[in-house]
C-alpha cells in the first residue's frame, strides 16, 4: 500500500498532562495504520516524552519528529504580571537535525528555570539565540500571530509573521492551517492565507490532535475536566470540539479541499527533518586520577590496598574473587563508574554524614575494599553477579542511603564538584492509577465523593492494581499475588457486571487509567554529566525551583548518562543522632557504628521479648511477632526476617521459625541443596540461593543462573521452555535424576519471582541490628534521636513517647529557658529525661527558636514583658508567642497561663513602643536615660491555673500530641477490658474489620452533605491516632457524645480511607461510649492487671495458661482476651507475680501478648536473659 501524502506535525501525547489523552505507542500504531511514513510529537512547554516517542517510532518503522508547542511571553520572559491567559502564546517548533534538537532542549531547559510563569515561557530574544535547526509555524489559535487576527489586526500579524520568518533558517517558517468547525479558525485560515501569499510563505496543514480516534472524545473530554477543575455538564467551560485526533489523508483533504499543497507539504517538512538520536556513548564525568593512572590501573590499585586494609587475613579464595571482580568491572567499562562513586563515599564518610548502601551493591568485594559499602560479601556470601552480571551486562547500580536532614549536602557537593550545568535531580512522573481515575471521573461527572468512596472501596488496597486485573476472574495462569488481587476484586466485579451506571465511569476511567497525570522530583534519582546537561536533555524546573531532568530515569540510563540512586533514609538520621547524643557524654572516646558488636545478647533478647518500637524493619505488629516467635540470634536470622515479611515469601515464616526452633525438620529434594539452604533452614529465602542452586545442580554459571532467574521472575515463557532442558541435562550429567530436575525447577519457579536480594537484606538487617543495639543499651539516648528525627510526625511521636513512658523515661515540656531546637537529654536526679524541643511547636520557626537561644545566653528572662521586648526584634509575632504559650513554654514567668494568655497583646504593644523609645533616643541628640524608665512593664496579677483538661487541649492543639499527661490516664485497666483493637493495630489492616476501640477525641468537625449533616475527627490512644467518621444518622443518635479530650469507646468498623492516597485506615462510627472520670471509677476498677491476649485459643492453651498463673502467685489480676471475641476479657481468680518467669511461661503455654498495668498506667515488661521456646508460633 502506498505511503500517504500526509503526516501529523502538531500532536499532544499524554505528556501534555490533563489535556493530551494519546499514549504513545498507539498514537505512532495510528500512523502505521494510516500509512503515514512520519510523524511528530509537540506537546505543551515540555519534551518529557519525546525520547520515549523516538525509540517507539524507530520501532515501528515511522519517521520520528521531534518537537514541542512552546510557550512565549507577549514581551520578556523575565516579565512576570498579568492573567494567565495573558501570560503567553503558542508556538509550535520542530528538530530538523541534531542542532536543532540541542536547541530545542536549550529553549526547554530556559523556559522552565528562567521563564516560568503559570507556564515555562521563552521569549523572542532566547529564540533569536537558539533557532538554527529549528522548523516553525504559525501554529494554532494560541499563537500571538492569530490572536492579532482575531482582533482584525492583520497589519500586525503580518509584521509578526515576517519577523518570525526572519528568525528561523531560510524555508523553516510555515504558515500552519487547522479546521475543527470552530468560526474562529475560519476566519483566521482566510487571514493566514494572505499571509502566506503575501510573505510568500508556503503553507501546511495540522490537526492538534490531543487524542487518537473520533470515539476517544468523550473520555478526553472527561480528562480536560479533571485538569481544568470542571464538570462535564457544564455549559460554559471551555471544550473541545471532538475533531482533534489523529485523522487520515482521505479527512484532512476534505476539510482542505482549496489547499491540496498544503498536505503535500507536510512530508516535506518531515523530509527536512533528519536527526538521528539515542546512541548510547560515555557521558560520564571522570574520576580524579594520579598522574599517569589509568581508571583500570587506579581502581585496582585502591582494590588491593583496601583488602589488606580492611581484611588483613583474606585467603587466596578472597583474593580469587577480587581479581575476578576487577576483571569484569574492567571488561564491562566500568572502572570509573566505581571510583566516582568511591569519591562520593569518601566525601560522606570525612563529613561525618551517616550513609550505607542498599542492594545487590553490597555483594560486591571492590565496593567493599573501596569503603563504598561496610559489608564484607565474602564473609555473607553475597553474589557479586547479582550486582555486575558478565553476561548480561548493564550499567551497575550502587544505591546510596544518607541521613535525610544531610541529604541535600550530598547534592550539593556533587553539584560543586562537577558543576552546577551537570548535575541535576530527575523527573518523575505520577500517573492515574484505578482508583484515582474512578474518583477524578466521578467528580467531573459530579457524583458524591461518598458515592465514589463506596466504589474504591471495592477494590483491594494494593500498589499497581489495574482495571484489566480486577475485571478478570482469578486464574491458575496468573501470578499468585494476582490471583489474590482478582479474588479480592470480586465484589467490585460484581458491581460493574449488574449496575449500568457503574459500568458506564469505571468504562471511562479505564480510558484514562495509567495517563500521566503530573511530574514530580524523584525521591533518591540525581543525574551527573560530563557534559552541560542542557544540550543533552531538557531540564525542567521541580516543585522548589531547582533543575531536574525533563527525561526519566530509565531514559537518561540508555542516554548513557551517570545516574545515582542519593535517598534520604530517617533511620540514619536516627542513628547519627544517638550517637551524638551518647557521645555528648563520652568525647574522649566516641563510640562509632563500627564500635557495634555483630554478636550481642542484650540486644537479641529485647528483640525476642518483642520490643521493636522504632528499631528499623521490625516495628510493624506482623513483624514484631515474627521476631518475637524466630527469636534471632544474629544478623543472619535478621536478613532472613526481612527477606520473607513480604507478600509471597510470608507463608513460609512458620515452616521457617519451627525448622531452626527444631519443631520440623528441613526437607531437601537433593543432598547438593542442603550446604546452600542451610543458612536459611531449608527455605529458599534469597535470589542468591536460587542462582547457587542452579550452578550446584546443573553447572549454570551464576550470570547465566541469574538471566533464568530473571525469566523465571518475569514468567517468560521463551527463555524458561528453552533454558529447563539445559537445566535438566545439567542435573542428568551430574548424576541428578530427571524427576528430581523437574522437582526442583518447579520449587525454583515461584521462590524465583519473589525471592530476596540477600545483598539488601543484610544491609537491612545491619541496619536493624544497629538500631536495636543502641535501643537496647542506650534507651534515653536513642528515643530522644527517634522524637528528633520524627517531630514532624504526630503519629510516630505518640508512640515514641509512650514508648518512652513505657519505660519510665520522664518525657518533659518544653521550656524557653530550657529547650533547644529539637528534643535533647537532661538529667533528673540520677534519672535521664527527655526534654520536649521548641520546633516541635506549631507555628514556631528554627530561626526564632535559634533566637530564644542566644538571647538567655545573655541571661534568663524575667517575665513576660522582657521576653516580648528581646524576641521582638526577631521574628516574634502574635501567632507564635500564643503556640509558645499554649504549649507551656512561659509557665516560668508566671504561675497562671490563663493570665499569660490573656496579656500576649498588650506584652507585644508594650515591647514594640518600648523599641521605638530605644530608637528615638538613639536619633535624639538629647535623649537620655530618663526616656528609657517610661512605660515600665505592668504587674501581671495571679490567675486561674490551667486545669488538666485545658493544659491537654492545649498541647494537642499547638503540637499534635498530649505531653505533660494524656486524657487516657487511669483508664488504662478499663480501655483494657473495653478495646479489642489499638491503632497501631487497625493500621496494619486491610478491608473492613469490624472494631471496638477506645481513645480521646479531636479535631472533631462537621460539614453538610446531600444526605444530611456528617461529623469527622481524630481518635487518639496510647499507640497513634486515626480519622474517624460518623454519617448522618449515626451523627444524629450521637451528637452530643462528641466532646473534645474525652475518653471513650468508639464501636463500629475500620476501612480504607480511599480518599487519602496512601490508603490509610479510618473508622466508621455506629455507636460511642464516653467514659466515666477517673476518680469516679471504683477501687476495684484500678490496681495492677495483667492482659493476656491472643490471636485465637484452644482448651490446652487456656488450661496451660491457668496452670502457669496457679504456679506464681501475686498481686496481678488476670484477664484473658482473645481477638475478635465478643465477650469480655474473661478474669482469673488467682492473682499473679509479674516476673519474667511468668511471662516466658505464659509465652510457652500459647502465641499471647502480655501487656501489665500498675498505677502509673502500661507498664514494662520485666527483662531476662533468656526464654524458653514456644510450643505453637503465630505467624502475623
Amino acid at each position: 500500500m502506498c505511503s500517504s501524502n500526509f503526516v501529523h506535525l502538531h500532536n499532544h501525547t499524554e505528556y501534555s498532562f490533563l489535556d493530551g489523552a494519546n499514549r504513545i505507542p498507539r498514537m505512532v500504531q495510528r500512523a502505521v495504520e494510516l500509512n503515514q511514513p512520519a510523524l511528530a510529537i509537540s506537546d505543551h512547554g515540555a519534551m518529557f516524552g519525546c525520547m520515549n516517542f523516538y525509540w517507539e517510532c524507530k520501532k515501528q518503522g515511522v519517521k520520528p519528529i521531534i518537537g514541542m508547542e512552546a510557550y512565549i511571553a507577549p514581551d520578556s520572559r523575565h516579565k512576570r504580571e498579568g492573567r494567565r491567559d495573558e501570560a503567553a502564546y503558542h508556538l509550535l517548533l520542530l528538530a530538523r537535525n541534531e542542532e536543532g534538537y540541542r536547541n530545542l532542549c536549550r529553549l526547554h531547559s530556559i523556559a522552565s528555570l528562567q521563564g516560568f510563569y503559570y507556564v515555562p515561557r521563552i521569549d523572542r530574544e532566547v529564540l533569536r539565540e537558539h533557532s538554527r535547526g529549528l522548523i516553525s509555524s504559525t501554529t494554532c489559535l494560541g499563537s500571538e500571530i492569530n490572536q492579532l487576527l482575531m482582533k482584525d489586526e492583520f497589519d500586525r500579524a503580518i509584521a509578526m509573521a515576517d519577523e518570525y520568518r526572519q528568525i528561523f533558517d531560510e524555508g523553516c517558517y510555515f504558515v500552519e492551517l487547522q479546521n475543527h468547525g470552530i468560526p474562529e479558525q475560519k476566519k483566521c485560515n482566510e487571514g493566514l492565507v494572505r499571509i502566506a501569499r503575501d510573505l510568500n510563505l508556503p503553507l501546511i496543514v495540522t490537526n492538534d490532535a490531543h487524542f487518537l480516534c473520533k470515539t476517544d472524545a468523550p473520555a478526553h473530554d472527561a480528562l480536560f475536566c479533571i485538569g481544568t477543575g470542571k464538570l462535564i455538564e457544564d455549559q460554559n467551560r471551555l471544550r473541545f470540539r471532538g475533531e482533534e485526533y489523529i485523522k487520515s489523508y482521505d479527512e484532512m483533504a476534505s476539510l482542505f479541499p482549496d489547499h491540496p499543497e498544503a498536505l503535500s507539504n507536510t512530508l516535506m517538512v518531515a523530509e527536512m527533518c533528519d536527526l538521528e538520536l539515542g546512541k548510547t556513548r560515555n557521558l560520564m564525568p571522570t574520576p580524579d586520577l594520579p598522574e599517569g593512572a589509568t581508571p583500570q590501573s587506579y581502581l585496582r590499585q585502591l582494590a588491593e590496598e583496601g583488602l589488606k586494609a580492611r581484611v588483613p587475613l583474606a585467603d587466596e579464595a578472597a583474593w580469587n574473587r577480587l581479581d575476578y571482580e576487577l576483571k569484569v568491572i574492567e571488561t564491562t567499562g566500568f572502572d570509573a563508574y566505581f571510583l566516582l562513586v568511591r569519591e562520593f563515599a569518601q566525601y560522606t564518610r570525612k563529613q561525618d554524614i551517616m550513609f550505607g548502601v542498599r542492594g545487590s551493591a553490597a555483594g560486591s568485594l571492590v565496593s567493599y575494599t573501596l569503603g563504598i559499602t561496610d559489608i564484607n560479601p565474602v564473609e555473607y556470601d553475597l553474589t557479586f553477579e547479582r550486582f555486575l552480571n558478565p553476561e548480561r551486562v548493564s550499567m551497575p547500580d550502587v544505591d546510596m542511603d544518607f541521613q535525610d536532614d544531610r541529604r541535600d549536602e550530598i547534592i550539593r557537593y556533587v553539584t560543586e564538584r562537577f558543576g552546577e550545568d551537570k548535575v541535576a535531580q530527575i523527573v518523575t512522573f505520577g500517573t492515574l492509577g484505578a482508583k484515582q481515575a474512578i474518583r477524578d471521573v466521578m467528580r467531573v461527572m459530579g457524583e458524591e465523593p461518598r458515592e465514589a468512596d463506596a466504589l474504591c472501596k471495592l477494590l483491594p488496597k494494593a500498589p499497581g492494581l489495574t482495571f484489566e486485573l480486577a475485571l478478570t476472574e482469578p486464574n491458575n495462569k496468573m501470578k499468585e499475588a494476582d490471583q489474590a488481587l482478582a479474588r479480592d476484586s470480586a465484589d467490585f466485579r460484581a458491581r460493574y457486571n449488574n449496575d449500568p451506571k457503574v459500568r458506564e465511569i469505571v468504562d471511562m476511567a479505564r480510558e484514562l487509567e495509567g495517563l500521566n497525570r503530573h511530574a514530580g522530583v524523584h525521591a533518591a534519582g540525581v543525574v551527573i554529566s560530563g557534559e552541560p546537561l542542557a544540550e543533552i536533555v531538557p531540564l525542567a524546573r521541580g516543585q522548589n525551583g531547582q533543575a531536574i531532568t525533563g527525561y526519566e530515569m530509565g531514559v537518561l540510563e540508555k542516554l548513557g548518562l551517570l545516574k545515582m540512586d542519593f535517598l534520604g533514609l530517617s533511620n540514619l538520621t536516627v542513628l547519627a543522632l544517638a550517637l551524638a547524643n551518647i557521645n555528648r557524654n563520652r568525647p574522649d572516646n566516641p563510640l562509632t557504628v563500627s564500635d557495634i558488636p555483630l554478636e550481642d545478647e542484650p540486644t537479641y533478647a529485647m528483640l525476642g521479648r518483642g520490643e521493636t518500637v522504632g528499631v528499623f524493619q521490625l516495628e510493624s505488629g506482623g513483624m514484631r511477632r515474627n521476631i518475637m516467635a524466630l527469636r534471632p540470634q544474629n544478623v543472619r536470622e535478621l536478613a532472613a526476617m526481612v527477606a520473607l515479611y513480604r507478600p509471597g515469601p510470608l507463608k513460609h515464616i512458620s515452616r521457617f521459625v519451627d525448622n531452626k526452633h527444631g519443631r520440623q525438620q528441613p526437607e531437601y529434594l537433593h543432598p547438593v541443596m542442603e550446604p546452600i539452604l542451610e543458612e536459611t533452614y531449608g527455605i529458599i529465602v534469597y535470589q542468591d540461593q536460587v542462582l547457587k542452586l542452579v550452578q550446584a545442580m546443573a553447572g549454570f554459571s551464576l550470570g547465566k543462573a541469574d538471566i533464568l532467574r530473571r525469566a523465571m521472575g518475569k514468567k517468560d515463557e521463551a527463555i524458561m521452555t528453552s533454558m529447563r532442558a539445559e537445566f535438566v541435562a545439567g542435573c542428568q550429567e551430574r548424576d541428578i535424576t530427571e524427576k528430581v530436575a523437574a522437582a526442583v525447577w518447579e520449587l525454583l519457579l515461584p521462590f524465583a519471582g519473589y525471592a530476596f536480594n540477600k545483598a539488601h537484606a543484610v544491609c537491612y538487617a545491619m541496619l536493624a541490628h544497629q538500631t536495636a543495639y543502641l535501643k537496647a543499651h542506650y534507651p534515653v539516648e536513642y528515643l530522644a534521636a527517634l522524637l528528633a528525627a520524627y517531630r514532624d510526625k504526630e503519629d510516630r511521636v505518640t508512640v515514641f513517647i509512650d514508648e518512652c513512658r513505657r519505660r519510665k523515661i520522664g518525657v518533659l515540656p518544653p521550656d524557653i529557658h530550657r529547650s533547644f531546637v529539637d528534643f535533647t537529654i537532661e538529667a533528673q536526679g540520677k534519672q535521664k529525661a527527655i526534654r520536649f524541643g521548641l520546633a516541635a511547636i506549631k507555628g514556631v520557626g528554627e530561626g526564632l527558636v535559634n533566637a530564644i537561644i542566644k538571647e538567655r545566653e545573655e541571661g534568663e528572662f524575667t517575665h513576660l514583658y522582657d521576653f516580648c521586648l528581646r524576641l521582638r526584634p526577631h521574628g516574634l509575632n502574635r501567632g507564635s508567642l500564643e503556640a509558645l504559650a499554649r504549649a507551656g513554654t512561659l509557665d516560668s514567668l508566671h504561675d497562671s497561663r490563663h493570665t499569660i494568655l490573656d496579656n500576649l497583646d498588650g506584652a507585644l504593644v508594650w515591647a514594640d513602643q518600648k523599641i521605638r523609645q530605644r530608637q528615638e533616643a538613639q536619633d535624639s541628640l538629647f535623649g537620655g536615660d530618663e526616656q528609657m524608665e517610661l512605660d515600665r512593664p505592668p504587674h501581671l496579677p495571679p490567675g486561674r491555673k490551667a486545669t488538666r483538661e485545658e493544659i491537654l487541649s492545649m498541647e494537642k492543639d499547638v503540637m499534635g500530641i498530649y505531653i505533660s499527661d494524656h486524657p487516657l490516664r487511669g483508664y488504662e485497666r478499663l480501655i483494657g477490658a473495653k478495646s479489642q483493637f489499638t491503632v497501631a493495630r487497625i493500621r496494619e489492616m486491610d478491608g473492613e474489620v469490624k472494631v471496638t476501640i477506645a481513645g480521646a477525641m479531636s479535631r472533631i468537625r462537621s460539614n453538610m452533605t446531600k444526605k444530611g449533616k456528617m461529623a469527622r475527627g481524630v481518635l487518639q490512644d496510647f499507640t497513634g491516632a486515626i480519622e474517624f467518621v460518623l454519617f448522618p444518622a449515626a451523627l444524629e443518635r450521637l451528637q452530643d457524645s462528641l466532646v473534645p479530650d474525652r475518653a471513650v469507646v468508639l464501636k463500629g468498623f475500620a476501612r480504607a480511607n480511599d480518599r487519602n492516597q496512601d490508603g490509610e485506615m479510618q473508622l466508621i462510627v455506629n455507636d460511642i461510649e464516653v467514659l466515666p472520670e477517673p476518680e469516679s471509677l471504683g477501687a476495684d476498677e484500678g490496681g495492677l492487671t495483667m492482659f493476656v491476649k491472643l490471636n485465637r485459643a484452644t482448651r490446652a492453651q487456656l488450661r496451660a495458661i491457668h496452670e502457669v498463673v496457679r504456679e506464681h502467685p501475686g498481686d496481678y489480676e488476670v484477664l484473658i482476651q482473645v481477638a475478635g471475641a465478643n465477650s469480655a476479657p474473661v478474669a482469673i481468680l488467682e492473682r499473679v507475680a509479674a516476673t519474667e518467669k511468668v511471662i516466658e511461661g505464659l509465652r510457652q503455654a500459647a502465641p499471647v501478648e502480655v501487656e501489665i498495668y500498675n498505677d502509673l498506667g502500661l507498664a514494662e515488661l520485666p527483662t531476662g536473659t533468656t526464654e524458653p521456646e514456644p510450643d505453637l508460633v503465630e505467624v502475623g
